[in-house]
């Protein structure tokens, strides 16, 4: 009988080292790990985008006349003090750090167009996938004002996503048939969120930007 006893004594204190061991290891990995990027929605596959640009209306692009980005009113509020350009940078960076006013004071952020890696919010631009000047003349100009700031604040679609200021301005309002990020490896990713928003939203391509988008979606 004590040769049991001393057994289950062994035994309940080896249990009692691995289970400790196991929380130290657990709770060290908590304390070094980096918190993880967020990132922006994930567009629909490859096969549904080409699905998708099959669907969509083509005709001539529209006319800019009447555009302007006041008519798109973008970075509302989102919650408290916290405006569409804030909550994209918090999701988008990894150990964002916001003030009071929910600005980004410090982390670093990684622009998925070009690759370079940042550590301070203005060198960021929070870029609109499908630029709300393409949008204008992709059939947004009929939409309301109210329609207008649904899409340039849209969170819940691959709209809006944090890359290097310089690229997204050498991006400006161009279609795929104009411009594609520097960046290859982001290619795929990016025609098919262009292809996600644009069917969403019902807008309509050009030839030449449907042409673009089924070249780039083959490589998907």
């Amino acid at each position: 009988m004590s040769g049991l006893i001393s057994a289950s004594r062994v035994y309940a204190r080896r249990i009692t080292v691995t289970l400790a061991s196991t929380a130290l290891a657990v709770t060290a990995g908590l304390l070094t790990a980096p918190s993880a990027q967020a990132a922006m929605p994930t567009p629909v596959d490859a096969a549904t985008a080409r699905t998708y640009l099959g669907e969509l209306t083509v005709q001539a692009e529209g006319s800019s006349s009447g555009y302007s980005r006041a008519k798109f009113p973008h970075w509302i509020t989102q919650s408290g003090a916290c405006n569409t350009r804030e909550v994209v940078l918090k999701r988008d960076g990894t150990n964002v750090q916001q003030n009071a006013s929910c600005a980004a004071v410090s982390g670093s952020w990684y622009s998925e167009y070009d690759g370079a890696t940042w550590t301070a919010a203005s060198d960021l631009d929070i870029d609109h996938m499908v630029p709300l000047a393409e949008a204008w003349r992709s059939g947004a100009s009929g939409w309301t004002n109210t329609q207008r700031q649904s899409y340039a604040n849209d969170l819940t679609r691959p709209q809006l996503i944090a890359v290097t200021d310089n690229v997204n301005q050498a991006k400006s309002d161009k279609d795929p048939a104009e411009w594609l990020p520097p960046r290859a490896a982001y290619r795929c990713t990016y025609v098919r969120a262009w292809v996600h928003v644009k069917h969403y939203y019902e807008l309509t391509v050009d030839s030449a930007e449907k042409s673009a988008l089924q070249t780039a979606l083959k490589d998907c």
